[in-house]
C-alpha cells in the first residue's frame, strides 16, 4: 500500500510575520559586520550612488518631455531638433546608470548570498549536525533545498526591495514637488460657489495611490500562506525524486516502480493543488494591479484637462504632470506592486529561520534545554576507556548502559547484541557521532576513529584520492594503495587509480566496502569501529578482507559490532549487549553471555 503524503501546509505559514523578518535580518545582517563589512558597504553605497544618479536622469527626462512637447505645440522645428539631439546624450546617461545599477545590485546579491550560505553550511556541518538531523524525530526535512534555493529567494529579492524602497522615497519627494509647482491650484465652480483646491495634482496622486495600495493586500491576503505551502510541496517533490534516483536499483529489482510512481503522482498532485491555490491569489492581485496600470496614464490627463482647456497649462506641462504622476504612483504603490514578491520572500525567509532553529535544536532536548552530553578526552596510554557510560536519546531517555570498560592497543573486541538493543547508539558513540548521554569515553588519539559500515562513502575525483579520503593524497604512494587493494582482492582496480569518476555509482557495494577496508589498512588508525563492513561480500572475500584488516599492527584497536559466529582466535575480548525488561540495555563481558546469546538466536 502506498502512503499518501500529508496535504497540510508548513506548520507555521501565516502571513507577513514581523518576528520572522527580524530574525532573518539578524542572521543575514552579519554580512555588514565583521570581516566582510568593508566589502558589503562598498557595494551598498555604490548601489545607492547609482540610484541617486538614476533619479537625476529621471528628473532630466521629465523636464525634457516638457521642453519637447512645448516645442511641438509651438511648431518650433529648431527647438524640437535641439531637444532630439540632446536626448541622445540623455539616453547615453540612462544606459550608463542602468549598467552601474546592474553591476552593483547583482554583485551585492551574489556576495550576500555567498556569505549567508557559508554561515548555514558551517552550522550544518559543524558538530556533525548534518548527521544528527537525520537521526532526530524533530529534524527538518530537506535542509539542502533550504540552503540552495531558499537562501537565494530570501536574499536576492531583499536587495531589490531595498532598491525599490530607496527609489520610492527619493522619487516621491522629488516628483511630488513637480506636481505641486507645475500643477498649482485648481479653481472649481460648483453650485454657484467658487472653490480653490491647492496642489490638486498632489492630492489626486496620494488618494489614488493609497487606494490602490490598500486594495492589493486585501485582494491577495492569503498569498503568503499559499506561497509557503507551494515551497514546501516543491521541496517534498524534489526530495522524493532524489530518493527514487538513489534507490533506483532496489526499486527496479523489487519491481516497485508502480508504487514509486503512485507516490510521486500523489506528491505532485499536492504540489499542483498548492500551486493552483497560489494562482488564484495571483489572479485576485492581478485584477487590481492591471486595472491600476490601465488607469495611471489616464487619471493625470483627466485631472489636468480643466486647466489645459482653460489655457492655464501648456501641452508640455500636461505631459510633464502625467509623467510625474506616474512616478509618484510607482513610489506610493511600491508595496502593492511588490506584494507577491514580498509574500514569496517571507515564505523563504521563514524556511531559512526554521533551518537555523533546527540546527540549534540538535543540541537541546525536548524541554529546549541543553541535552546531557558524554564527556570525551584523549587517554595517555593510547587505550579506549569507557567510564560509567549511559547513552540516551536526545530527549534524555537512557537506551544503553555501557558501564565501565577498557580496550588496550592491539585488542580485538567483538560486541554482539540485537539490532534494537542499543548497538547503533554504542557504535556511534565509540565513533564520536553520538554525544547524548552521561559518563566518559577516552579515545586513544586526537585522530577521529575510523568507522567501517555497510555503506562506505567514496567521494568523486581520482580513485586513489577517494580510497585515501580524508587523508592527504600525497601522504601514501600509489604503490602502497595497490598492495592494500590486492590484500582485499581488488587488484583489478589498480590500473584505475588515476581515473576520475563518481565512485559511489561506478563501483558495486561490495567493492566500496573492500575499498573502505583498504583505506583502514593504509591509514592504520588507532581505533577502528566495524559494523556490517563486509555484508555485501561473498564468504571468500569476507575472509580475505577480515584477515587483512585484523593483521594490522598491534597499535590499532578494533571493535567489531556483529552477531555472527567468529573464529575463537580472531578476538581476544567478547562483550554482549543484553536487553532487560524496563531497564536500559546493558553491556556485559564474557564468553558465557556470548554463547547464550548465539544459542538463543539459533533457536
Amino acid at each position: 500500500m502506498t502512503t499518501t503524503p500529508s496535504t497540510s501546509p508548513a506548520p507555521h505559514a501565516p502571513g507577513l510575520d514581523r518576528a520572522i523578518a527580524a530574525r532573518f535580518n539578524r542572521l543575514a545582517g552579519g554580512y555588514w559586520r565583521g570581516s566582510t563589512a568593508r566589502q558589503a558597504w562598498w557595494w551598498t553605497l555604490g548601489l545607492a550612488f547609482c540610484l541617486v544618479l538614476k533619479l537625476g536622469v529621471d528628473v532630466t527626462v521629465n523636464h525634457w518631455n516638457r521642453w519637447f512637447f512645448d516645442a511641438l505645440e509651438r511648431r518650433d522645428a529648431a527647438d524640437a531638433a535641439d531637444a532630439v539631439l540632446t536626448f541622445g546624450l540623455i539616453a547615453l546617461c540612462v544606459a550608463a546608470v542602468g549598467a552601474g545599477i546592474v553591476l552593483t545590485r547583482e554583485t551585492l546579491q551574489v556576495r550576500w548570498r555567498q556569505w549567508v550560505t557559508a554561515q548555514l553550511l558551517d552550522r550544518w556541518m559543524s558538530g556533525q549536525r548534518f548527521f544528527h538531523l537525520t537521526r532526530s524525530t524533530r529534524g527538518l526535512a530537506n535542509p539542502e533545498y533550504r540552503i540552495s534555493d531558499d537562501v537565494r529567494l530570501a536574499t536576492e529579492p531583499l536587495v531589490d526591495f531595498a532598491i525599490g524602497l530607496f527609489t520610492a522615497l527619493l522619487s516621491a519627494s522629488t516628483f511630488v514637488g513637480i506636481l505641486w509647482s507645475v500643477g498649482g491650484s485648481l479653481n472649481v465652480r460648483l453650485a454657484g460657489g467658487h472653490f480653490e483646491i491647492p496642489a490638486f495634482m498632489v492630492i489626486g496622486a496620494i488618494i489614488y495611490g493609497v487606494t490602490m495600495s490598500t486594495l492589493v493586500p486585501l485582494a491577495g491576503r492569503r498569498l503568503p500562506q499559499a506561497t509557503a505551502a507551494r515551497n514546501e510541496s516543491e521541496a517534498l517533490f524534489r526530495a522524493e525524486t532524489i530518493h527514487l534516483r538513489e534507490n533506483a536499483e532496489s526499486i527496479a529489482l523489487t519491481r516497485a516502480e508502480g508504487s514509486a510512481l503512485e507516490r510521486l503522482d500523489a506528491i505532485y498532485a499536492i504540489l499542483a493543488r498548492n500551486w493552483m491555490a497560489m494562482v488564484r491569489q495571483h489572479v485576485n492581485v492581478t485584477w487590481v494591479m492591471n486595472a491600476s496600470s490601465a488607469l495611471i496614464p489616464v487619471v493625470p490627463l483627466v485631472l489636468a484637462l480643466p486647466k489645459y482647456l482653460a489655457g492655464e497649462l501648456s501641452l508640455g506641462q500636461v505631459i510633464q504632470l502625467a509623467s510625474a504622476f506616474a512616478q509618484v504612483q510607482i513610489a506610493i504603490g511600491w508595496l502593492a506592486d511588490n506584494y507577491r514578491n514580498v509574500a514569496e520572500w517571507f515564505a523563504s525567509a521563514r524556511r531559512v529561520v526554521e533551518l537555523v532553529d533546527a540546527f540549534d535544536a540538535v543540541d537541546t532536548g525536548a524541554d529546549g534545554m541543553l541535552a546531557p552530553r558524554v564527556e570525551t578526552r584523549t587517554t595517555d596510554a593510547g587505550s579506549v576507556e569507557i567510564r560509567d557510560l549511559r547513552l540516551s536519546d536526545r530527549d534524555g531517555k537512557v537506551v544503553t548502559d555501557a558501564g565501565t570498560s577498557r580496550f588496550d592497543p592491539g585488542d580485538r573486541v567483538l560486541i554482539g547484541g540485537e539490532a534494537v538493543a542499543g548497538k547503533l547508539e554504542l557504535a556511534r558513540a565509540l565513533s564520536g557521532l553520538w554525544p547524548w548521554g552521561s559518563g566518559e569515553i577516552g579515545f586513544p588519539s586526537t585522530e577521529p576513529p575510523t568507522f567501517l559500515g555497510a555503506t562506505p562513502f567514496l567521494p568523486e575525483g581520482r580513485l586513489a584520492d577517494a580510497i585515501l579520503c580524508p587523508a592527504e593524497p600525497d601522504s601514501i604512494t600509489d604503490r602502497l594503495i595497490c598492495v592494500a587493494l590486492d590484500a582485499v582482492e581488488l587488484s583489478h582496480l589498480a590500473p584505475r587509480l588515476g581515473e576520475k569518476g563518481r565512485w559511489m555509482q561506478a563501483l558495486s557495494l561490495a567493492e566500496r566496502q573492500r575499498c573502505a577496508i583498504a583505506r583502514a589498512i593504509l591509514r592504520k588508525p588507532p581505533l577502528i569501529i566495524v559494523e556490517d563492513a563486509l555484508s555485501a561480500c561473498d564468504a571468500n572475500a569476507q575472509a580475505r578482507a577480515t584477515e587483512a584488516l585484523f593483521s594490522l599492527g598491534r597499535a590499532s584497536i578494533i571493535v567489531d559490532f556483529s552477531n555472527r559466529p567468529a573464529p575463537d582466535d580472531l578476538y581476544n575480548r567478547r562483550l554482549m549487549l543484553v536487553p532487560a525488561d524496563g531497564t536500559p540495555t546493558r553491556l556485559v563481558e564474557g564468553a558465557t553471555a556470548w554463547s547464550d546469546a548465539v544459542e538463543t538466536a539459533a533457536i
